[in-house]
């Protein structure tokens, strides 16, 4: 299985997982264009698109650094076409951009729900049909999203229902572009961990005691990669959770994974 020259195109990759997933692609020697908004230094976080493509890079793979914010239609164009001018096209589009507020309906403000709609939503919608008419060129093509499988128990809804919507409007584009896809080989997928990922969304909004209990995001990004490796026209219209996939890959080490090996495991949202 390898990644070898292909051309992986990933949102919100300058830190956690989509960071991850970049660095698991170098290191197969792919070509990584490495999207997000951060240009400069964050003064509390890590991660710039210059310093992840240099990491791609000193990893063993190739990278286009490219400032983008999803939310702008024009924009994401506009990186898929330089995208395909520095490698000649586009192999898989990884969808991991996401924005979150585990609020309840009046502690929501509209211009917060107005974000993660613009950028769980909307980003994914923008970025997968500017992609496609590149990947239906590709021998393996390959739309991976970062998102939950639609799991509509009342519990998912009360405590964070605009998060909720958004997160969901990322999988039912998978549903329905898997689909819309399927004669033209292109996979359409999410995938989504079993276990919180110890990611600068989780040292925020949850306690420490979670992030104690989380595993690291290399577990996604070897899920990924798995995922990424699969026949676009068997694999697709998937659900993916990241232990289970690895575990179809003969990984039996989750020890690996953990923050704290031997500490028990705090499952994800969505995940009964």
């Amino acid at each position: 299985m390898s990644l070898r020259g292909k051309t992986i195109f990933i949102t919100g990759a300058t830190r956690g997982i989509g960071r991850e997933i970049a660095l698991r692609c170098a290191r197969d020697g792919a070509n990584v264009v490495v999207t997000g908004k951060s240009a400069q230094p964050h003064p509390k976080l890590p991660g710039t698109v210059g310093s992840v493509a240099r990491e791609v890079e000193a990893a063993g793979g190739k990278a286009l650094a490219i400032q983008l914010d999803v939310r702008d239609a024009t924009a994401v164009a506009d990186a898929v076409g330089r995208a395909v001018a520095t490698f000649g096209g586009i192999d898989c589009l990884v969808n991991n951009a996401s924005a979150i507020s585990l609020t309840g309906t009046l502690d929501t403000p509209i211009r917060r729900l107005d974000l993660m709609l613009a950028v769980n939503l909307r980003g994914t919608f923008a970025c997968s049909q500017a992609c496609i008419p590149h990947l239906a060129k590709a021998g393996n093509p390959h739309i991976l999203t970062l998102s939950p499988p639609l799991n509509m128990h009342p519990r998912w809804f009360g405590s964070h229902v605009a998060y909720t919507m958004a997160k969901y409007g990322m999988s039912m584009c998978t549903l329905g572009m898997a689909e819309e896809l399927r004669a033209q080989g292109i996979a359409v997928n999410s995938l989504w961990p079993r276990t919180t990922i110890a990611t600068a969304a989780i040292e925020v909004h949850f306690p420490e005691a979670i992030l104690r209990a989380s595993r690291k995001a290399a577990i996604v990004a070897d899920a990924a990669h798995a995922i990424l490796n699969r026949d676009s026209r068997r694999a697709t219209g998937n659900f993916y959770i990241d232990e289970t996939v690895l575990r179809e890959e003969g990984v039996t080490d989750f020890d690996q994974y953990a923050v704290n090996p031997g500490t028990r495991l705090y499952s994800d949202l969505f995940l009964d």
